[in-house]
Order: C-alpha cells, then structure tokens, then sequence
C-alpha cells in the first residue's frame, strides 16, 4: 500500500519558531508515520542556522528523507497530480492559489488543515477541528491546534524523546562532554547554568545587573545573534562564537547556532531555560528544567493575557508567575528580589516541571493526533 504524501507549507515569520515547529513535524510525520513529507518553506536562510544541510542554491532537496523544496512565489499553476493527500499550511500562510486551484481538481480531495499557533487560552478547544468551507471551490479546510488539554492536538513530542533525554542528563560525561564541545569551561559547567534565548527587546541589561551582583555564581550560555546588543555590551566585544567575559558572579559565554538535536541537549544540561516563542517553549516543557517564557509580542498588548492563561494552567508559584511577568512587561519588578526569589523557589519549580510533563504527555503527541484526524476525515 502506497505512503500518504503530505505538503507542510512554512513561512518565517518568528524568526526560528515558525521553521523549528515545521521541520520538527515534517521529520516526525516521516520517521514516525511513514507519511512522504514535502516542505515548503519560504526562508531558507533562517532554515540553514538550525539545519546545516540545507542548500541555499537548491529549489529542491532531500533532508532526512523528507523532500525540501524553497518556495520563491505564490505565483504558478499546479496539476491535481502534484498536490498532496494532506494539506498543512502553518498558522494561516497563504498557500499558492494554483495549488488550491489544483487541491479542488483531484478525484479525491485532500485534507486541507490549518495548523495553527500554541495558546493556552480556554477558547481553543472550541476552535480545535472545526471546519471552514471554501468561499468558491469544493474544498473544506480544518483548523487544528496545538495545545494543553485533552481537547486539543497536544504537544510535539517525538517517541523515545523522554528515554534520550534520561539516559544524557544521567550519564556525566556525555552532559561535561557536550558542553566543552560547546567551548564551556569546567569552571563555568561547575556553576548554575543558564541559556538564554529570547527577543530583542527583553530587559537583558537589567538581569545581568542582577546577575552579576547574586550570591551564586552564573554562567548564561546565549546563542550568536539572540539579545545581541545587551550581550555586546556586557562582553565590550561583538557577541561572536566563542565570546566570553567574567564580571562578578557572572559569566556570559556566547554560542554558535546548534542543529536542533544539540539545543534538546542545551535545555537538559542547563539549570534555567530562558525561551521565546512556540519552538523552544515547547522543548523547554519536555526539558523537566525551570523555565521562563519570553513570548512574542502581540499588538494591544494581547500576548500578556497568553502568557497569563499559560501561568495558571502550569501554576508553578508565585516566584515563576512574578519572574515572567516582569519579563514580558506585563509587571513592575525589582530584579535582584526576582532573582533571589526565583532562585528560592527552584526546587519546587523543578518538582512541577516533572509533574506537569506527566500531565501533557497524558493527551497524547501532536504528530499522532494530527495523523489520526486526517485518518478520520479520509
């Protein structure tokens, strides 16, 4: 019996968010499903800083047996041939109209869906799987989403995820081994350890005030290009690979861009995770690691009442709920009592992390959810 085909069509809008949740779907649905993959991704540049294989000459090409292919326009005609069984456009892209001209021709419709982006907030589990209908062609597209309960699609979570990450974080010379690959010294491994990924405009300058004034000494391992000015100013040198600087109880160590595997490893090895987005939020949760949200600002402020809605369904404690807040401007702080608190509460926090994995691993992985909609609707 023939494979089902499948096109993921991408566009980078979040920087490495939109393109890290594609190509972690797309490899899944293959490797896991055996669903023939082709994705579509508008930016291959971004694509390239997490995945070194790709070709930035090539119109089309085969990574990980899932086939890329650059998507350089809208414009063009397709044959009902060339669309595929399954249709994912990622959080509302507009896929070429050709290819929907096309996906109405074929004998047998595809399943048309709408992937859309993780939120916590209550109103999407009456959203999840509804239907729409095309204005003018024969053509139903369904809206799926990501997210926290069992009424939702879950979580991206490859199967055996949680085994490698057990097997690394108890294997001492495998965690020390990755960092020094990383230029980590013993000295600063030996400290707490923190990654930092966040947006541009987040308060960087402030916490490393605090940082470099706690009681315990810190190293933030930050990827090139990721709070470039703060971490520029802190170093008094252009935050490059291998850029490092001491002051106080701080150390700041900057990193190359790691494929996604090694940012898996990043999370367990580190004691704090400081993400941004959907992508690395998502990881951070299956990290079982403290963790602290920069999540993507939103006209009117509307990204406050997201973040909001996720701190109660995770409800980790005042400590995170503060820290976060203050984070995202959405609340005044003193940084170094945040700190100190959040430091404090970093047991419990760590307790939670564990519990709340157990709770989201319960609705089950977006990939099979996804696979078994499609099933249903065929």
């Amino acid at each position: 019996m023939p494979s089902l085909s499948l096109d993921l069509f991408c566009k980078v809008v979040d920087n490495f968010g939109d393109i890290g949740i594609c190509w972690r779907l797309a490899r899944q649905l293959q490797r896991e499903h055996g669903i023939a993959v082709t994705l579509w991704v508008d930016d291959m540049v971004t694509f390239q800083r997490i995945c070194a294989q790709v070709d930035l000459r090539a119109e089309r090409q085969l990574i990980d047996s899932v086939a890329v292919r650059h998507w350089a326009s809208q414009e063009g005609e397709f044959t009902p041939a060339e669309v595929a069984d399954i249709v994912i456009e990622f959080f509302g892209c507009d896929i070429p109209p050709g290819y929907i001209a096309a996906m109405a021709q074929r004998p047998q419709r595809p399943v048309w869906l709408n992937l859309e982006g993780l939120s916590a907030e209550e109103w999407v589990e009456g959203c999840h799987s509804l239907p729409s209908k095309h204005p003018r062609l024969p053509l139903t597209k369904y809206f799926f989403f990501p997210g926290f309960t069992e009424k939702t699609g879950g979580l991206l979570c490859e199967t055996g995820l949680e085994a490698e990450r057990k097997a690394y974080i108890s294997d001492p010379a495998a965690v020390s081994g990755f960092l020094s690959s990383l230029g980590v010294t013993a000295a600063e491994a030996a400290a707490m350890k923190v990654s930092l990924f966040c947006y541009p405009y987040a308060p960087v300058a402030e916490l490393f005030a605090a940082w470099r004034e706690a009681e315990q000494a810190l190293t933030c391992l930050v990827p090139e290009g990721v709070a470039n000015d703060a971490v520029a100013a802190f170093l008094g040198a252009p935050a490059v690979p291998g850029a490092v600087r001491t002051a106080g109880a701080l150390t700041v160590r900057v990193l190359p861009f790691v494929p996604q595997q090694d940012y898996d490893k990043l999370l367990w090895s580190c004691d704090l995770n400081f993400v941004r987005g959907e992508d690395s939020w998502v990881r951070a949760q299956w990290a079982g690691k403290p963790f602290i949200w920069h999540i993507y600002a939103q006209d009117e402020n509307l990204h406050h009442k997201k973040l909001r809605a996720f701190l109660q369904r995770y409800s980790a404690g005042s400590a995170l709920d503060e820290f976060s807040l203050c984070w995202n401007g959405a609340a005044p702080g003193n940084w170094p009592s945040l700190w100190k608190a959040l430091v404090t509460a970093m047991p419990e926090i760590s307790a939670k992390s564990a519990e709340w994995q157990q709770k989201i691993l319960a609705n089950g992985d977006l990939a099979t959810n996804l696979t078994k909609f499609c099933a249903s609707l065929r």
